[in-house]
């Protein structure tokens, strides 16, 4: 058995060491700086090589802002192109319509929230008609604003994140990107659930979409493939319409440098441009960027200093005070059309070098 004094001087040797360990540890979390005007909360060096990567060789920057359009939305989800390079937006409950000058034409009521659009083109079979996703559905609107139709409800699963249509002379389907069951959910145009395009199958090496967060978009291309991004990989993928996969032009890497994509989960968002390639944007480091039609990087639309409106909000970990994401689209003069939510507008973007319009 221990003696009595023993153990009374064991218990207060314990007590000292617990003290001075809270002790050390409180002036430890004191000198780590925090979010907001003192720091984001990690090291510095961390913060030295974040602030690094948010600055952009000004030679690479190859567009300037010659326009934006103000939008009277809280909530602003989508941009969309269609014939006559009429833009469209979605958020709030509603659809707003431009023309190609930025003269706002229409509203478009919506009974709920939209995540996301497309506008069938010129060459479409309906052409002008728009296409919105909501969370777990598609509804079809006419050219005048019209609801035609509501497609079936893909489940409590569903998150729809984007929508393309398909405008060549012999195809015109609709493509939509479900973030929640990970898959691309192909449609005719009555509505009718052709296929999903996507899903893990190794006979086809396909190897399923990587979601970490709900941004997950696809365009389709000239080409008649439809490109599909994902966003766990770091890559673009493409596809045929009938979901075979198109493994030798799949592009894209994982990288801090201004070629590639970093964070989690990037690009967020893609739109095909007129000449075959791409416009893509980035979260976290909002960037966005241009790639020709064979991926290789060609140059940047814009970066931090435009799209985001202080230095710490792109380095918030916390949701609500996290930097919202930009949408981007391209009209048919190779204008990018970038949707800023936090800024309420869509910036428009030409090129420096007027022949870059044509060749991208």
């Amino acid at each position: 058995m221990i003696p009595p004094k023993t153990i009374s001087l064991s218990g207060w040797m314990i007590g000292i060491a617990v003290v001075l360990a809270v002790a050390i540890g409180a002036v430890a979390v004191s000198r780590v700086p925090r979010s907001g005007d003192a720091g984001s909360g990690l090291p510095q060096r961390f913060d030295y090589d974040l602030k690094t990567h948010k600055t952009i060789d000004p030679a690479l920057i190859l567009y300037r802002q010659a326009g934006e359009l103000p939008l009277d939305l809280s909530a602003s989800r989508a941009v969309a192109v269609g014939p006559e390079d009429r833009i469209y937006v979605a958020g709030d409950q509603k659809i707003l319509v431009f023309d190609r000058e930025g003269t706002r034409r229409s509203e478009i009521a919506l009974e709920s929230e939209p995540r996301c659009l497309a506008v069938g083109g010129a060459g479409n079979k309906e052409p002008g008609r728009i296409y919105v996703g909501m969370r777990d559905h598609v509804e079809v609107y006419g050219p005048d604003g019209t609801r035609q139709a509501v497609w079936e409800r893909l489940g409590e699963k569903a998150v729809l994140t984007s929508i393309a249509v398909a405008d060549s002379a012999d195809e015109h389907d609709i493509f939509a990107a479900d973030a929640g069951h990970r898959v691309v959910h192909r449609y005719d145009p009555s509505g009718k659930r052709l296929a999903e395009i996507g899903r893990r199958n190794r006979e086809q090496k396909i190897r399923g979409f990587i979601i970490p967060s709900p941004y997950f978009d696809l365009a389709v291309t000239a080409d008649g493939l439809l490109r599909v991004v994902n966003p766990g990989m770091h890559r673009i993928e493409a596809y045929t319409f009938d979901g075979h996969f198109e493994e030798p032009l799949v592009w894209g890497k994982a990288s801090l440098e201004i070629e590639g994509f970093c964070g989690c989960c990037n690009p967020a968002n893609m739109a095909a441009m007129p000449g075959g390639g791409y416009v893509t944007a980035e979260k976290g480091i909002p960037r966005v960027k241009i790639y020709g039609a064979d991926g290789n990087f060609v140059g940047v639309v814009a970066g931090p200093d435009v799209l985001a409106p202080t230095a710490t909000i792109t380095e918030e970990t916390r949701e609500d005070h996290k930097l919202e994401v930009v949408d981007v689209a391209a009209d048919s003069r190779g204008r990018i059309l970038v949707l800023d939510p936090a800024a309420r507008k869509v910036r428009i973007f030409v090129a420096r070098n007027p022949q870059m319009e044509t060749k991208s």
